[in-house]
C-alpha cells in the first residue's frame, strides 16, 4: 500500500498505485543500476585495500570460501564439462561414494554459481567470489525498486538506502562466507514484489514464479525471506483501507501463490529433507540465551565484528531515519506504531528460542543462531524509506540523532564497539543529518547535489565499514583460511589424475589436506567429505573400519592404514612430505567389487576384526596389553583401561617381529609414545575421531611398550593395538584379485560387475550402503542390498554372472510429481480466473492464430505441387 499522511481509502490507494505505475520513469533503471554499482564498488574497494581475494598479496589465502565451497564449485565445473566420474545424483569422488543431489540443491543452485562454466578450472575461486559480489549488486538493485513499490518517491534516495541492505552487517559478517546464502538477499525483494502484486490483485502466476526462483536459488534463506516479507504484508494489510473481506482475499492469494511457487521446486525439498534425516547428526546446538541489551544495540551500529548478537547494521543513514520515524507527526500515529512494533517484534524473535527455531526451519543451527538477521536489515531499510519519503523535519531528525546518542552511551561498553564504530556513527551521523536537512531545501540543482553527496557519503562509509569488519575478522583465532587453488594444489591434482584408474582402483587425494573437500577440489576418489548431508551410514561405516572424522562425523577423512586402503580399492594416494608438501605413493588393493565365498560372516566387534571381515582373511594379531608396573587398571565392565589426567601410563605388548603395529584409540587426547616416536592426538567424543594410528615396526625381540599421557581423564579400549602381517595382507589381496569379477564398470550413479559363470557367494562392493541403492542379480528385480561392515553386499544365490547396482535419489520422484501438478495449476488458474470477456478474447485470438497457421500450410502445399 501507499503510505500517506492520512489513512487512504481503498479507491484512493488504487489510484495511487495506478499512478505510480503509469507515472514518469526517470531514474527507474538508472537508480537501481547505480545502487548496484555503489554497493559492489564499495565492497570491492574495501577488499582491495585489505588485500583480500581477488585483490592484493593475500589473494590466495581467501577466506572460508576456500574451506568448503570452492571445492563444490570446482566439482560443478567438472560436472558441466563432463570431467568427473559421477553425476548430479551421485558423487563417486568423496566419502568413497555419496549421494550428491541434496548438496547440489543446497550449495550450487544460486544462479550465479553457474558462472564457473565461463572460467578455467584453476581460476574457479573467482566465480565463487562473483557469487557474493553479484548477489550484493542484484539484491541492492531489487531493493531499490521494491522500496518504490512500498511508497512512491524519487529513486535516487531509495538507491542510497538500498546500499545499506546489500552491504549490511549480515552480508560482511555471515553471508559472504556461504555464497549460497547470499541468494536470500535477492529472495527478500523478489518475494516483496510477489506479495505487492497480491495487494493489487494481479500477476498471480508471475508472483508464483518469483517465489519459485527464490526458493530454487537457496531454499534455506528463501524460507526466511518469505517469512519476513509475509510479516511486512501483514502490516501493510493492517494499515490498508479496504474492507476486511478484501484483505482476507489478499492473504489467500498470497498463500496460494506461495504454495504453488514452492511446489514448482518441490524436488528441492523432497530430496533435501530425507537427505537431512539420513545424515550424520551434527554437533548438538544449544542457544545460550539472548545477548545483553548493550550488545544487541551495538549491533545496530556500523564498523564492529562480534558474534554476540544478530548482525543487523545497515549503516548510519537508514538507522538515523528509523530512529527519527517515531517522531514524525506528519505520519499517522497508527502507521508509526505498526512499523515500529514490527521492527521490535522481529528483533526480539531473533533471541527467543521458539522463534529462533521458526526462523531456521525448526532446527537450531550449528554456527550461530542469527542467520535470519538479513530480513530485519531489509525491514530497517524499508522503514527508513517510509521516513525519508515523508520528508522529516530538522527537529525530527535531531530527535532521532538524540536517540542515536542514547544508543551510543548504552552500547559503549560492548565488545562490539571499535574506534571505527565511533567514527562512522558520530562523524557519519553529523554529515547525514546535515545533508538530510539540505535535502528539504527547494531548487532542483541543490537537491541533485545533495542527493549525490548523500550517495557519496554512503559509498565512503560502506567502504570503511567493510574494511573495519574484515580486519577484525582476520584477527579472530578461529579464522584460519586454507589455501585452495595454488601451485601446490594444482600439482597435487595432476598427481592424482596421473594415477586415476577408476573404476579398477581408486586414486585417493589424502591424507594430505588442501581444503575440507579435497576429492572435489583435486579429483580422484577419496574418503574425505564435508557436508551437512553426509549420510550417517557412510560416517559410521568409515569409523567402524578405522577412518577418522571431524565435526562429529560430518567431515570424514580417508584411511591411513594399509588394510583400510586395500579393502576400499585405493591404488594410490597423496601422503605428507616432499618439496610440494605431498608425496604420491602407490598401494596394493583389491578391486572395487570382490567376491566373498559362502554367506556373510556375523558382525565383528573390533576395528581389526571388521577390516578382516571385509578383506576376507586374517591379517592382524591383537596382543593383550600388560600394564607396566601395575599403573593402570581395567575398571570398566567392557574391560577398557581408565587413564587419569596428566599421568603417564605404559603398557607392554608382544607381536611378531617385523609386523606393523597400529593403535585404535579413537577418542584419546594426549601424547602417544611408541617405538621411540611421540605423536600428539587431539580427539574428543563425538567431535573428533583419531582413526587408526600407525605406531611403527615391531623390533626383533617382538616386545614393545605403548605409553599414553592423557589431557583429561579418559578410557581407552581393552585391546587397542593390532599388529599387521604385511605378507598375509599381500596374499589376501592377491586372492581377492584372482577370484574377483572379470570386469567392473561404473556409470554416473551405477556400478556393474561380471563374474565367471555360476559364481556363488556374496559380491562385496566397496561403496557405503546408503539408502537409495538397489541391486539386481542376472537381471532379476532390483532390491535393497545387504551390508557387510557398512558396505554393499549382494548374495549371488545358487550361482550368477552379473551384479548391477544403481542409486535412486530418495524423494526425487515424489518431488517431480508435485512439481508437475504445480505446473498444471500455474497454467490453469490464470485462464480460469480471467474475466469472461478476457477468456473469450483469448480463445478468439487462439483460433485466429490456428486459422492463419492452417492457411500458411495450405499455401506451402499448393506451391510444392
Amino acid at each position: 500500500m501507499v503510505l500517506t499522511t492520512s489513512s487512504p481509502t481503498a479507491g484512493q490507494e488504487q489510484r495511487q498505485r495506478s499512478g505510480r505505475r503509469s507515472g514518469p520513469r526517470g531514474g527507474a533503471v538508472a537508480a537501481p543500476a547505480a545502487s548496484a554499482a555503489v554497493s559492489m564498488g564499495a565492497y570491492c574497494l574495501a577488499m582491495a585495500v585489505h588485500g583480500t581475494y581477488p585483490f592484493g598479496a593475500r589473494s590466495r589465502a581467501v577466506n572460508d570460501l576456500g574451506n568448503q565451497f570452492v571445492p563444490f564449485h570446482a566439482h560443478l565445473w567438472d560436472l558441466m564439462r563432463g570431467q568427473t566420474e559421477g553425476d548430479l545424483f551421485f558423487n563417486w569422488g568423496s566419502g568413497y561414494g555419496v549421494p550428491f543431489l541434496a548438496d547440489f540443491f543446497t550449495y550450487l543452485m544460486n544462479p550465479f554459481s553457474w558462472l564457473v562454466a565461463l572460467f578455467p578450472r584453476d581460476r574457479v575461486e573467482l566465480p565463487v567470489f562473483l557469487v557474493t559480489l553479484l548477489c550484493i549488486g542484484l539484491a541492492t538493485a531489487l531493493m531499490t525498486v521494491w522500496l518504490g513499490r512500498l511508497r512512491p518517491g524519487p529513486p535516487w534516495p531509495r538507491a542510497a538506502l538500498a546500499v545499506g541492505y546489500g552491504v549490511s552487517a549480515w552480508t560482511v559478517s555471515n553471508g559472504f562466507a556461504d555464497p549460497m546464502w547470499m541468494w536470500g538477499l535477492v529472495a527478500l525483494p523478489l518475494t516483496g514484489f510477489a506479495y505487492d502484486w497480491c495487494l493489487d490483485g494481479r500477476r498471480w502466476a508471475l508472483g508464483a514464479l518469483l517465489v519459485a526462483v527464490s526458493w530454487a536459488g537457496n531454499f534455506y534463506t528463501a524460507a526466511m525471506a518469505t517469512l519476513g516479507m509475509l510479516l511486512v504484508l501483514l502490516v501493510r494489510l493492517l494499515l490498508d483501507g479496504r474492507p476486511w473481506p478484501l484483505r482476507r482475499r489478499v492473504l489467500l492469494r498470497a498463500a496460494s501463490m506461495t504454495a504453488v511457487g514452492v511446489a514448482l521446486v518441490a524436488p528441492v525439498l523432497t530430496v533435501t529433507f530425507p537427505a537431512s534425516r539420513a545424515s550424520q547428526p551434527g554437533p548438538v546446538a544449544g542457544y545460550l540465551g539472548p545477548p545483553p541489551l548493550r550488545d544487541y544495540l551495538a549491533h545496530l551500529l556500523p564498523g564492529g565484528f562480534h558474534s554476540s548478537g544478530p548482525q543487523v547494521s545497515v549503516g548510519v543513514l537508514p538507522l538515523l531515519l528509523v530512529l527519527s520515524y517515531p517522531f514524525m507527526r506528519r505520519v499517522p500515529g497508527r502507521q508509526r506504531a505498526a512499523w515500529c512494533l514490527l521492527l521490535v517484534l522481529v528483533a526480539l524473535s531473533y533471541v527467543w528460542t521458539p522463534t529462533i527455531l521458526l526462523w531456521h526451519g525448526l532446527a537450531l543451527p550449528n554456527g550461530g543462531p542469527y542467520r535470519a538477521s538479513f530480513t530485519l536489515a531489509g525491514m530497517l531499510v524499508a522503514v527508513a524509506w517510509l521516513a525519508l519519503a515523508a520528508r522529516p523535519r530538522p527537529r525530527e531528525l535531531l530527535a532521532g540523532a538524540g536517540v542515536l546518542g542514547v544508543v551510543l552511551v548504552v552500547a559503549g561498553p560492548s565488545a562490539y564497539f571499535t574506534a571505527a564504530t565511533w567514527v562512522l556513527t558520530v562523524a557519519g551521523g553529523a554529515v547525514v543529518v546535515a545533508l538530510l536537512v539540505l535535502l528539504r531545501r527547494r531548487g532542483r540543482g541543490l537537491r541533485v547535489a545533495v542527493t549525490g553527496a548523500l550517495i557519496g557519503t554512503v559509498f565512503v562509509s560502506t567502504v570503511f565499514t567493510v574494511l573495519s569488519v574484515t580486519e577484525q575478522r582476520d584477527r579472530e583465532e578461529w579464522w584460519r583460511p586454507k589455501r585452495t587453488l595454488d601451485a601446490q594444489s594444482l600439482a597435487a591434482r595432476r598427481a592424482v589424475r596421473a594415477e586415476d584408474r577408476w573404476p579398477a582402483l581408486r586414486s585417493e587425494p589424502g591424507p594430505h589436506e588442501f581444503a575440507d573437500n579435497d576429492p572435489l577440489l583435486l579429483g580422484g576418489q577419496g574418503g574425505s567429505y564435508y557436508s551437512s548431508y553426509l549420510p550417517a551410514r557412510t560416517a559410521l561405516m568409515l569409523r567402524g573400519l578405522g577412518a577418522g572424522w571431524y565435526m562429529g562425523g560430518r567431515h570424514t577423512v580417508g584411511f591411513e592404514d594399509p588394510v583400510g586402503r586395500a579393502v576400499m580399492g585405493v591404488g594410490s594416494y597423496l601422503d605428507h612430505g616432499g618439496p610440494d608438501g605431498f608425496v604420491r605413493r602407490t598401494a596394493d588393493a583389491v578391486p572395487l567389487v570382490t567376491l566373498r565365498p559362502g554367506a556373510p560372516a556375523p558382525a565383528a566387534d573390533t576395528v581389526f576384526a571388521r577390516q578382516e571381515q571385509v578383506l576376507g582373511a586374517r591379517v592382524y594379531a591383537v596382543p593383550a596389553l600388560r600394564p607396566v608396573g601395575g599403573a593402570a587398571r581395567a575398571e570398566r565392565p567392557d574391560g577398557a583401561w581408565r587413564l587419569s589426567r596428566g599421568v603417564r601410563r605404559s603398557f607392554a605388548f608382544t607381536c611378531a617381529p617385523g609386523s606393523s603395529a597400529f593403535a585404535y584409540v579413537p577418542w584419546f587426547s594426549g601424547t602417544l609414545d611408541a617405538f621411540g616416536s611421540v605423536r600428539r592426538l587431539s580427539a574428543w567424543f563425538p567431535m573428533t575421531n583419531n582413526g587408526l594410528v600407525p605406531l611403527g615396526t615391531v623390533p626383533a625381540g617382538g616386545e614393545a611398550v605403548l605409553t599414553l599421557t592423557g589431557d583429561r581423564a579418559q578410557d581407552v579400549p581393552r585391546s587397542p593395538v593390532g599388529c599387521l602381517d604385511r605378507g598375509a595382507l599381500a596374499a589376501a589381496v592377491a586372492r581377492a584379485k584372482g577370484s574377483g569379477p572379470r570386469s567392473v564398470t561404473a556409470g554416473g550413479h551405477s556400478v556393474e560387475a561380471v563374474f565367471p559363470r555360476r559364481s556363488t557367494g556374496t559380491a562385496l562392493v566397496a561403496v557405503p550402503a546408503v539408502r537409495g541403492w538397489r541391486c539386481s542379480v542376472d537381471g532379476a528385480a532390483a532390491q535393497a542390498p545387504g551390508r557387510i561392515a557398512g558396505l554393499i553386499a549382494v548374495p549371488l544365490g545358487p550361482g550368477a554372472t552379473r551384479v548391477a547396482c544403481a542409486y535412486r535419489t530418495p524423494g526425487l520422484r515424489a518431488g517431480l510429481l508435485v512439481s508437475g501438478v504445480a505446473v498444471v495449476v500455474l497454467l490453469v488458474v490464470p485462464v480460469v480466473s480471467a474475466p469472461p470477456d478476457s477468456r473469450r478474447r483469448a480463445l478468439r485470438e487462439c483460433a485466429a492464430r490456428r486459422l492463419r497457421r492452417l492457411r500458411r500450410l495450405r499455401r506451402i502445399r499448393t506451391r510444392s505441387r
